[in-house]
């Protein structure tokens, strides 16, 4: 048996009066294979269905197509556009058809976009569905989706997840507000805010995965500047040909491919704020634009002579130790004083183990988000017993490596609460190399060299249990020592005691 399933259009209803087809009609008549059975969906036009009936069944009865069932059936939905109730219908329709006919032809012409659109979802999980429509001259065609939605939306979910875990964290829920938990952080805090409500420059210094740029963000967002444009550039991702042009923009003809004018961000940014991170990496030709910038309030477009006059609150960062760059003749001594007047510097994770917690707790609600639309992801959250062991950690690479840490372990188990054992094995094992240093002593110096390499023993083996959680198994393994009775020695000499 071969069904036709369609809304009642208002063009239907409309050419119906004229005596002329529309697409119902037109699907009808036209249909390569006539049409068995033809239902009808509809909400209004009532008075006019037993005449459209009459009418569908007079022009197929000339045509000698089958007309004996042909039927408008009630659809109770809220609206035309609500998509809930339109998908109730749709699903009871397409459900009882498809079980009934060899083939069942869906109507993509007549109705809502809504109805249409509801109709090939549902219809597509069909084997014995196809979908048809007509042109405004009545033209009929089969149209082919050329969509698996099970396996895109599969994949759209996976790509998320993907997107999620690749992206940068975002710490709203922790920072909201500039506030921290920790006492260094509240530091901070206070500091950042004194430095926003001026207009000073500032430089946020601090290690890799610290917070920079959102420390950047949140000193726009509490400045006078707030209403204006920030703008954020990477600048140890430009090269030399383009850092130039990216800050201070170029002219028409500039160089090879400049084909119109082009605002720097330094123009983009006006009455604003630059965000330059790893300002470090700019190159000495850069750093003197940058300080006339800073200095003078201008700048000169590349390939231009003419100077323009911005007012922009330049706001650096670096991993790196500027200080030592400009004794190496790397960094301007003056453009660094004019950076570093409101200075903050981040503080790493483990200076901060007040703080991970809450950050733990908002990366989970992340990751758990990002991953939610997959129809396999459970959702997880750290265990007391995890925090603990996280807490125990060093973080070289700070929330920017918790972030990923996190997401390997939410992704490899199926487990709802993650604790130690998911996030050690989800950890990156970093092997600690000892870095060779010259070491300098004059004809007068003396060394207790006992002394030292105690020291250095007692840290090491003080972080290897702090990291272990104070399993000696585990810290000795870490160490490289023989057994644990060797460590149990060690600690013994030189005076460490362990947490009961």
């Amino acid at each position: 048996m071969n069904t036709l399933l369609t809304w009642l259009g208002n063009k239907d209803i409309e050419n119906m009066k004229l005596e002329q087809n529309a697409a119902i009609a037109a699907l009808a008549l036209k249909s390569v294979v006539p049409f068995d059975k033809i239902v009808i969906l509809a909400n209004h036009f009532e008075a006019h269905w037993e005449p459209f009936e009459r009418f569908l069944k007079k022009r197929l009865a000339v045509a000698g197509r089958p007309q004996a069932d042909i039927s408008v059936q009630m659809a109770h939905i809220e609206s035309p556009i609500d998509y809930p109730s339109i998908a109730k219908v749709t699903e009871k329709w397409i459900s009882k058809l498809s079980a009934e006919a060899d083939t069942l032809s869906i109507n993509l012409t007549s109705g809502t976009p809504a109805m249409t659109t509801l109709s090939v979802l549902i219809g597509k999980a069909k084997a014995n569905t196809v979908f048809v429509q007509t042109t405004p001259l009545n033209e009929v065609s089969t149209v082919e989706i050329p969509l698996d939605f099970g396996k895109e939306y599969l994949r759209s979910a996976a790509k998320q997840m993907a997107q999620g875990a690749a992206s940068s964290p975002r710490l709203d829920l922790a920072f909201s507000d500039l506030t921290a938990h920790s006492a260094v952080m509240k530091q901070v805090v206070a500091k950042a805010k004194r430095i926003a409500a001026s207009e000073v420059p500032a430089l946020i210094l601090g290690e890799t995965g610290t917070g920079k740029e959102m420390m950047a963000k949140a000193i726009h967002k509490g400045s006078l500047r707030s209403n204006k444009p920030l703008k954020t550039v990477n600048c140890g991702a430009l090269t030399q040909s383009l850092v130039d042009s990216t800050l201070f923009g170029h002219k028409k003809g500039a160089f090879t491919g400049a084909d119109k004018d082009y605002p720097g961000l330094f123009e983009q940014a006006h009455q604003g704020c630059l965000f330059l991170d790893e300002v470090g990496e700019l190159t000495a030709e850069t750093q003197v634009k940058l300080l006339r910038a800073l200095q003078q309030g201008e700048i000169t477009r590349l390939g231009d002579t003419q100077t323009i006059n911005v007012d922009v609150r330049v706001i650096a960062a670096t991993h790196q130790d500027l200080i030592q760059l400009v004794s190496q003749g790397k960094f301007r001594e003056d453009l660094f004083y004019r950076l570093a007047v409101g200075i903050i510097t981040m503080p790493s994770l483990k200076e901060r183990t007040d703080d991970i917690p809450v950050l733990v707790a908002e990366l989970s609600e992340q990751i758990n988000q990002s991953a939610s639309k997959h129809p396999d992801y459970v959702s997880k959250e750290v265990s007391e017993q995890g925090i603990k062991f996280i807490c125990g950690q060093s973080w070289s690479g700070n929330i920017r490596e918790l972030w990923s840490t996190l997401n390997r372990a939410f992704l490899w188990s199926d487990a709802k609460h993650i604790g130690e054992i998911e996030l050690s094995q989800a950890m990156i094992k970093k092997p600690q190399t000892e870095q060779s240093q010259q070491v300098a002593l004059s004809y007068h110096d003396r060394v207790d060299i006992i002394q030292l390499t105690d020291n250095y023993q007692k840290n090491y083996i003080e972080a290897a249990l702090k990291a272990s959680g104070n399993v000696k198994k585990h810290a000795t393994q870490m160490l490289g020592l023989k057994d644990h009775q060797t460590l149990s020695n060690w600690m013994k000499r030189l005076g460490i005691e362990t947490e009961k």
